[in-house]
């Protein structure tokens, strides 16, 4: 693995978002970034020449763009390009797995894409054995967001977000806001109902737990501002409400062995449609 932060660059507002995203981040970590173009050739047994020559200037000037553009914005920055031919997904998949950190565009949700984010990115997202961000092109809130958040479960192990989560927000002086989201167990049916203090006393429990989860990280970064909450309600849900207002939101993705290959959960699914902020998906052991 390599000291570096890597983006996908493809031309479109989504990448070029997230290139810009990605520079940022480059700074924050005082390593280089890393612009990489994949080459997808059309299925023929021969691509006409003019074509080639077309493409192969226009992915020049992309990348000449864009590392301008990166320079400009930070003078101080290394930028890298990197040119390579194949399936974008595979490519892409390596590069991240090479990188501290990959950037990718997204659509999210919208028009008659309805909800597709990029079967490129969902690809990268699920198979990547390092963190991966996904940005949107337009950003629809009000300010530039508030705050880190992140949707932990302490059920299960989750070492490898946290200390992502806690990093991002000392290199960005920012706070961090965990929510654990959970629903009375059904089978305390209309006891629930007669006593509210059950659900307090359950809340207040789980409370006890985040705490205990975050209370090493907490001396560790003493700096960085914690706020831990357990709320009613589906995760996916809470997530994605919590977005709206966020800097940046990062879910876990934990490895899945299915026979379609790799797997997001429901989660990091709804908040990767949904969320107006950045993404961060965090694999987990």
């Amino acid at each position: 693995m390599t000291a570096q932060v890597t983006v996908g660059l493809d031309g479109s507002d989504e990448s070029l978002a997230a290139a810009r995203w990605a520079a940022t981040q480059a700074v924050l970590r005082e390593v280089p970034l890393r612009l990489v173009h994949v080459e997808e050739w059309p299925n023929a047994p021969e691509v006409p020449l003019a074509y080639a020559r077309t493409l192969d200037e226009r992915t020049e000037r992309l990348m000449r763009d864009e590392t301008e553009r990166a320079r400009k914005s930070h003078p101080d920055l290394e930028v890298v390009t990197e040119h390579a031919r194949g399936r974008a997904a595979e490519e892409l998949t390596t590069a991240a797995n090479e990188a501290d950190l990959t950037v990718l565009g997204s659509r999210g949700l919208g028009g008659v894409r309805g909800f597709l984010v990029g079967s490129v990115s969902l690809a990268v997202v699920g198979a990547a054995r390092q963190p991966v961000v996904l940005v949107r092109a337009k950003d629809n809130r009000a300010g530039p967001g508030d705050g880190i958040v992140v949707g932990v479960d302490i059920y299960h192990p989750c070492e490898a977000l946290l200390a992502f989560s806690f990093s991002e927000a000392a290199r960005k002086g920012t706070p961090l806001r965990f929510l654990h989201s959970w629903t009375l167990p059904a089978s305390y049916g209309y006891a629930a109902i007669m006593d509210p203090g059950i659900g307090e006393e359950l809340g207040s429990h789980l409370l006890g737990g985040l705490d205990n989860l975050l209370e090493p990280w907490r001396k560790r970064y003493a700096g960085v501002e914690v706020e831990a909450k357990p709320v009613v309600g589906s995760p996916a849900y809470q997530l994605v409400e919590a977005s709206q207002t966020a800097q940046l939101v990062i879910v876990g993705r934990r490895s899945r062995n299915v026979p379609l290959g790799p797997h997001l959960g429901h989660v990091a699914h709804a908040v990767i449609h949904h969320s107006p902020a950045p993404v961060a998906v965090v694999p987990l052991t």
